[in-house]
This record gives C-alpha cells, structure tokens and sequence, in this order.
C-alpha cells in the first residue's frame, strides 16, 4: 500500500494519499483550496540498517558539486546486482 505525495500548484499545500488497491477511485484535489491541479512529487525514504558492528558502519554519503548545484551518492550496504 503505496504512499503518494502531491503538492497544489494552486496554494503549495502537500499533501498524502494512501492507495490500497490499484482499482480504487481517489478524488485528487487540495484539502486546503479544493484545487484540482496537483503535482505528484517524489517522496523522501527512510531506512534502517541492523547490525552496528565496527566492521559495518551501515550507509555512506558522498556530496559533491555538480552542475546543477549539489548531489550527493548514497552507498547502502548490501548485495549488488
């Protein structure tokens, strides 16, 4: 069960929506003007990972600049493809 995130073009306002089945009907408009014109934007993660061992300090950031201002790379541990 899926959540999306949209902001109003209208106000600003986000908001989310949980989706819990494909064949469900959702009425996407703002809660704050009732606008229809909404955006769907790219949520944020979170994750955890176990362990803490002195071996294995769990996720590595890289930041550097770029072009178009700052990226940064993200080293999760685990198994690659």
């Amino acid at each position: 069960m899926p959540i999306y995130e949209f902001k109003c073009l209208n106000c600003q306002e986000c908001i989310e929506l949980l989706i819990r089945n494909s064949e469900e009907t959702i009425e996407l408009k703002c809660p704050k003007c009732s606008s229809e014109d909404l955006e769907r934007i790219l949520s944020c993660t979170n994750y955890s990972v176990g362990g803490g061992s002195k071996t294995n300090q769990g996720a590595s950031t890289k930041t550097r600049t770029c072009p178009s201002g700052s990226c940064t790379t993200y080293d999760i541990p685990g198994p690659t493809r």
